[in-house]
């Protein structure tokens, strides 16, 4: 029942209850919750005050409705664990680029869809990683990729053209191993990969193309990949937040 002595609103009152019923599991993955009309009974409230507790939790991407069968709690998709191993030599030696490498080991399934190849001007923070001028002309390559049935990344990776012209890299399919291999056979290996992230609410563009539900966040990442002290890749990713769990392993120095 509503509690009169609670600061909290009603509707607030009952989104919180359902919220530690979902954390604690009482209300698993894929469980509807009460309908609009338990709700009512259960805590002795108007239907608008049921409506807007389920609001909430829509707001936060715990639950989602589905149109003519009611509000279930949201079931997570697979996560994926994003770590240093990732970038290791002997993966693309295997001819398989970090994601995959990373994906098949979690025995899911995954697809890269290619949205654009195209020369475009550099973005600023591109631009100062590799030295050049803002809007000097860069190679692009725009994807998607598709975990489990599921888009879970976007990632436009950027290039010197006088470094990937006429390579595979300008190429739809750039080969076993991925852009790493190419850039080595081309006397570039990786040796040092810096990232950063950020956690941020998506656009509606992002929100469409990683059909991210409500309340999720993504991660943007900026990559910028070096051979030696020549960045050679620069990366931005758009990672659907729910979907990701960044683990690394660093050494600690003396």
């Amino acid at each position: 029942m509503i509690d009169p002595t609670d600061p909290r609103s009603p509707s607030r009152q009952i989104a919180d209850d359902l919220r530690k019923e979902i954390r604690d599991g009482v209300l698993a993955p894929g469980a509807r919750l009460p309908s609009e009309r338990e709700l009512v009974e259960r805590y002795g409230t108007s239907p608008q005050t049921a409506r807007q507790a389920v609001s909430h939790l829509k707001g936060e991407g715990l639950v989602v409705g589905m149109p003519g069968r009611g509000v279930f709690v949201r079931e997570r998709p697979p996560v994926l664990r994003v770590g240093s191993d990732r970038y290791a030599r002997w993966r693309r030696v295997q001819g398989k680029a970090p994601l995959q490498a990373e994906v098949e080991e979690l025995g899911l399934k995954w697809r890269q869809e290619v949205l654009e190849l195209a020369e475009v001007p550099s973005p600023d923070w591109v631009a100062s990683w590799y030295e050049v001028e803002p809007d000097t002309p860069l190679f692009v390559r725009r994807r998607r990729f598709w975990i489990d049935g599921n888009p879970s990344q976007l990632a436009d990776s950027y290039y010197l053209l006088d470094l990937v012209k006429g390579t595979r890299i300008t190429e739809e399919n750039t080969g076993p191993g991925g852009g790493y291999r190419v850039l080595e056979e081309l006397g570039y290996p990786l040796t040092r990969v810096r990232e950063e992230v950020a956690i941020r609410m998506p656009t509606p563009d992002e929100v469409r193309a990683l059909r991210l539900e409500p309340g999720t966040p993504v991660a943007e990442l900026h990559r910028v990949s070096f051979s030696g002290d020549k960045p050679i890749e620069v990366l931005q990713g758009i990672l659907a937040g729910d979907r990701y769990v960044f683990c690394y392993d660093m050494p600690v120095n003396d």
